[in-house]
């Protein structure tokens, strides 16, 4: 696959440059990693997003160096005042102590000027290139995810997935921030040290002998710190999925009277959460105390040491004033590089998770010479088809059957017999484990996914729809349909009068997954939508398991307009919806056991005829075996 770029960078990671293991859906689900030690591959990888903005990053690199450049000169323009302009104005022969003093004060606005320069040239150029890799990162972990075979997608958690969205791509667009910021702060460091010493070096390495101790602190600190991080990540975690259960649970939690219950086990996990996130911030606090007490022991050293020297003439005054102004400066870029060494085991973590979603096999991809044909003439034919979701464990088994062009064809049985999996396949969501399907005459696997979504329309058990108005939605399978197109499929299933009635009629907004509308309007709205579609096949999986009677009347007069012309693949339980069926396929444990009309099968004298003949209304209201 090779690299696709967008005007912002690029939207997809080439192929090659993925490590050749295959990540599944356990290792998505499995206990994160907080922090990650430092791995070339993944800062490599991550490279590969950051590379389109070389040209900026080049010039933040400038302007950061700059902008520590000029921070390095300020103490010594105010050195250079002070010892020619204050102290010993003679030095300089005629010029007049107030006029060096002006320059000196010109120089050092100057160098303000050009450091606030610096600093906002950095500052923007950053901030922008973190925005866009923040951009780029999910438009490829998204695009990543639209074709990922739904094998994976059954077996991952949703929430992890938008953790890694959110989360873990905010972690690298951090890392990347810092560690510009960083280049910075490790040359200011240097550059104090060696500025210090150059000097005076004698003072330097006084001024510097508090360093020692502040290394002891650190050794000492960064494993209680890191443990206590970790805890009130963790503890924050479990905090927020006990409070999304807690809400997405919310009707079964009041039916059952469990609303004390829960608050309790709320309560317990808030406290733990509470006592970890205490510590954490304790331990951070800490530091800066400690930084504080070792930055006023270098002040004092300065003071005491350098003012002995200069009252004995042996250190100028400008010296000294430069050293106050270097130790202020000192330990604010060894604060920063030690929480830039968290963000860095961080983003190791985080890069890992990221990879590990966009390394996720593609199972079901297009040949090569994949065909798309314009149009094809309905056929649907299973032959020897056996597939199953988990290796060794079959869900249909030599499964062989037919619908011609135009034909209602049922698929009944108890659950767990295969039917919806025969619909996977038909959609080639999932490829066979032998034998082949049909579609129009051609092996799916020889067609275009896209061409098969274009021929193929579903109407699924629990219909979703998008957060937008419901012309969008009816016309989502369809971008050129028009608002004439729309309203004749609302009004061919039923739908048009209570879209009427809506308060914006089609341009009514529908809440998340269609929440302010009921299940038997999203579902007729899910008709309008496939008949919009315009697709030669239809596949109805339980389409009327979830609506009351009367709204499954409507669905049946619907169905009538809806399948003129088109095949359809029926998936029901209920017997009493698929009686008008053309043929009626019963499955159990994965194979065919009946084929045939209503009629057929009632003559038949078999298990469709013997559960129909007891009234039952489904195949799953009796032991079938």
């Amino acid at each position: 696959m090779s690299a696709a770029h967008t005007a912002d960078g690029p939207s997809r990671e080439p192929q090659a440059s993925r490590p050749p293991h295959a990540v599944v859906g356990s290792q998505i689900n499995s206990e994160e990693a907080i922090f990650g030690s430092f791995d070339g591959q993944i800062l490599r990888r991550f490279w590969y997003f950051v590379s389109p903005y070389r040209r900026q990053l080049y010039w933040a690199l400038a302007a950061v160096l700059v902008f520590t450049a000029s921070q390095i000169a300020i103490p010594l323009i105010i050195r250079a005042v002070v010892d020619l302009a204050l102290v010993d104005a003679d030095a300089v022969g005629a010029m007049p102590p107030e006029r060096l003093l002006l320059i000196g004060i010109g120089i050092f606005f100057a160098i303000v000027t050009f450091n606030f320069a610096a600093n906002l040239v950095q500052e923007t150029l950053v901030a922008r290139m973190a925005e866009r890799l923040l951009v780029n990162l999910r438009r490829a972990m998204f695009a990543h995810l639209q074709q990922v075979s739904l094998s994976f997608m059954d077996k991952t958690e949703v929430g992890r997935l938008m953790s890694r969205l959110q989360g873990d791509v905010h972690a690298l667009q951090e890392f990347l921030e810092t560690s510009v910021f960083a280049i910075g702060d490790f040359v200011l460091l240097v550059g104090i040290t060696v500025v210090l010493l150059v000097l005076d070096w004698r003072l330097g390495l006084l001024t510097l002998s508090v360093m020692p101790v502040l290394v002891i602190v650190r050794i000492l600190w960064i494993p209680k710190a890191r443990a206590a991080f970790l805890r009130a990540r963790v503890t924050s975690s479990t905090l927020n999925g006990a409070l999304a259960e807690g809400i997405h649970g919310v009707r079964t939690v009041q039916g059952m009277g469990r609303e004390a219950v829960n608050l309790q086990l709320f309560e317990e996990k808030a406290e733990d959460n509470l006592e970890a996130q205490l510590r954490g911030t304790w331990l951070a606090q800490i530091m800066v105390p400690i930084v504080d007490t070792l930055t006023g022991a270098a002040m004092g050293i300065v003071i005491v040491v350098g003012g002995i020297a200069v009252l004995g003439g042996d250190l100028d005054l400008g010296i000294m004033v430069a050293f106050l102004f270097y130790v202020q400066r000192f330990f604010d870029p060894i604060r920063s590089l030690t929480m830039q060494y968290s963000v860095m085991q961080r983003a190791m973590a985080s890069g890992q998770r990221i990879f590990e979603v966009l390394d996720v096999p593609i199972d079901v991809v297009d040949k090569p010479d994949a065909l798309a044909p314009e149009t094809v003439d309905g056929s649907v034919a299973f032959e020897d088809v056996t597939f199953g979701y988990m290796p060794g464990m079959p869900i249909l088994q030599n499964v062989s059957f037919r619908a011609e062009p135009g034909e209602t064809v049922a698929v009944v049985g108890p659950t767990g017999s295969g039917k919806s999996s025969t619909m996977a396949l038909a959609h080639r969501f999932y490829d066979v484990w032998s034998g082949t399907v049909r579609i129009g005459g051609h092996d799916v696997r020889d067609l275009t996914q896209a061409s098969l979504g274009r021929h193929i329309a579903m109407v699924l058990q629990e219909p979703f729809l998008f957060t937008g108005t419901v012309f969008e939605n009816i016309r989502f399978a369809n971008g050129e349909a028009s608002r004439e197109d729309v309203e004749a499929a609302a009004r061919a299933v039923g739908a048009h009068d209570f879209i009427m009635r809506l308060p914006r009629g089609y341009d009514t907004e529908l809440e998340q997954q269609g929440g302010n509308l009921s299940v038997g309007q999203r579902q007729l709205i899910s008709f309008a939508r496939a008949l919009v579609a315009d697709a030669t096949i239809l596949i109805l999986d339980e389409a009327t398991a979830n609506v009351d009677s009367y709204t499954e009347l409507l669905i049946q007069e619907a169905l009538v307009r809806l399948l003129e012309g088109r095949t359809a693949l029926v998936i029901a339980h209920r017997l009493a919806t698929i009686r008008k069926a053309d043929r009626i396929i019963v499955l159990q444990d994965g194979r065919v056991i009946e084929n045939g009309s209503h009629a057929e099968l009632m003559r038949a004298g078999g298990l469709y005829a013997g559960l129909y003949r007891l009234n039952y209304a489904s195949f799953d209201d009796a032991s079938v075996r």
